[in-house]
């Protein structure tokens, strides 16, 4: 198949000149013909499918995405790090709705753990791990044991972690704490504090953490309406840059105006003070009345932001998938491909590819498990006919093909010293063959003949005068 453009690249960028439009038209048909007529039949590898999944994370995500598999029959081998399943969802005691996400857990965890089709390893570290989709291998070890799994499919959901803050007094005074601290106190159903000042997009939206942690303003809003649940008489404040209580969650800031919570702007060169030995104090500047006001405490309460867990970089390495500048795993396309990597048969969801509120993280996992099942369900898959060969003859095991490799499709032959593809991750880019210095490796769809037949083809169309003068006297047409 070859494919002459002549919509996007003529009729519709030369609407206005259609003689114009139809000789451009007929120069690129043209193009298309001398390329195809050097065109060779693509044969694609046949590959065995592993019908089963390997998730990388314990949590409400990891967990979500190997029961939807292990419901389909799929078996699936849970790894988490920690002693317990669970993740950042333990901490969580209740939710904007009045549900109790503890509960939720639980019968969760229950299932996973009583489910025939899942295996689940704890203190889990991973080692090492080959192969490509539907043949992967990755050893780990649990306990201090060493294992080894088999498998199809690549699920990642590593989680993120709460921003220790170093501001705002924290960890000097007993009245400073986060949401996540006040959220397991309020819990406890006794809350006598009198006045409480919340401060947001701490440790988001700075230089260093330049995104928004998306559930902080939610868990504020959650969080002051059960203040006043608890204690009716609390004045609660809360000190905001842009309140971001999206989607259905508004209704919820609305009622928090209703019952009386103080939602107050600061500016982010003006950030409010904290100050105090025993009592607090909150200077700010309000825009609004254009002063400085200053509000006398009992708890200082932090909307702390989300970052990403330290051993993505590691992880990445291993399963070779792309970080992005927050240390984010980055999926291969936004709208196109929102839970896939670039690389076939590895899948991301949850907190572990961007800060995300509970139903979010389980739609995702939903979805990255359903992704999954499509590899999962068949007996064999066809790799990607378009991809890289090497020349063995004139390969000099240089590595730059290696280095340039955004999928690491390539390696070098510890013996012949020369560099191999792996047909079955190669995606077809063409970055190695464009890099290489002797011209050894190039690909299957595209050759240089081919690209010099499309540039005669060309010069032809636009009058054998319009090529320069050297070419026409020194190249014979067929090879220039």
């Amino acid at each position: 198949f070859e494919m002459a453009n002549i919509r996007d690249q003529c009729s519709w960028v030369h609407s206005d000149d259609h003689e114009m439009a139809t000789k451009k038209a007929k120069d690129t048909i043209k193009m298309a013909v001398y390329k195809a007529r050097l065109r060779q039949p693509l044969y694609p590898k046949v590959i065995d499918v592993n019908q089963s999944c390997l998730v990388v994370g314990g949590g409400l995500a990891g967990m979500t995405a190997a029961l939807d598999l292990a419901n389909q029959g799929f078996e699936t081998t849970v790894l988490e790090q920690s002693d317990v399943l669970g993740g950042n969802m333990r901490r969580l005691k209740f939710l904007l709705d009045g549900q109790d996400p503890q509960a939720k857990l639980e019968e969760l965890i229950q299932k996973v753990q009583g489910h025939p089709h899942i295996k689940v390893y704890t203190k889990t570290e991973v080692t090492k791990c080959e192969g490509s989709i539907a043949d992967f291998s990755t050893d780990f070890t649990s306990d201090g044991r060493a294992y080894s799994v088999a498998h199809g499919a690549v699920i990642i959901a590593t989680g993120a972690s709460e921003y220790q803050p170093e501001e705002y007094l924290y960890g000097q005074n007993e009245g400073v704490m986060t949401q996540l601290e006040l959220e397991a106190r309020l819990a406890q159903g006794e809350f006598g504090a009198s006045n409480v000042v919340m401060i947001q997009c701490v440790g988001s939206r700075e230089e260093a953490r330049p995104y928004c942690s998306r559930v902080c303003c939610s868990q504020a809003v959650k969080n002051s309406l059960k203040i006043k649940e608890l204690n009716p008489e609390a004045n609660v404040f809360i000190l905001y840059r842009d309140l971001r209580s999206y989607a259905l969650n508004e209704e919820w800031y609305h009622k928090a105006r209703e019952q009386g919570v103080r939602f107050i702007r600061y500016e982010d060169d003006k950030k409010p003070d904290v100050s105090g030995d025993g009592s607090l104090t909150v200077t700010f500047y309000d825009p609004l009345l254009r002063a400085d006001l200053s509000i006398e405490t009992d708890l200082v309460v932090l909307s702390t932001g989300t970052v990403s867990s330290p051993g993505n970089k590691a992880i990445a390495e291993m399963f070779r998938v792309p970080l992005n500048q927050d240390n984010f795993f980055l999926e291969a396309h936004l709208k196109l491909r929102p839970v896939d990597f670039p690389a076939d048969g590895l899948y991301v969801c949850g907190i572990s590819h961007a800060p995300k509120n509970v139903e979010e993280s389980i739609t995702q996992a939903s979805a990255a498990a359903a992704r999954a099942s499509t590899v999962l369900s068949k007996k064999q898959i066809a790799s990607e006919a378009t991809v890289s060969y090497v020349d063995p003859d004139v390969c000099q095991g240089c590595g730059q093909c290696v280095a340039i490799c955004a999928y690491n499709a390539i390696a070098l032959d510890p013996v012949k010293k020369i560099a191999v593809v792996t047909e079955t991750v190669c995606q077809g880019c063409g970055a190695c063959a464009a890099t290489c210095p002797s011209k050894a490796i190039r690909h299957r769809n595209w050759n240089p003949r081919q690209f010099f037949e499309m540039i005669d083809a060309a010069g032809y169309a636009y009058g054998d005068q319009d090529l320069p003068e050297r070419i026409k006297t020194t190249t014979p047409a067929g090879e220039r």
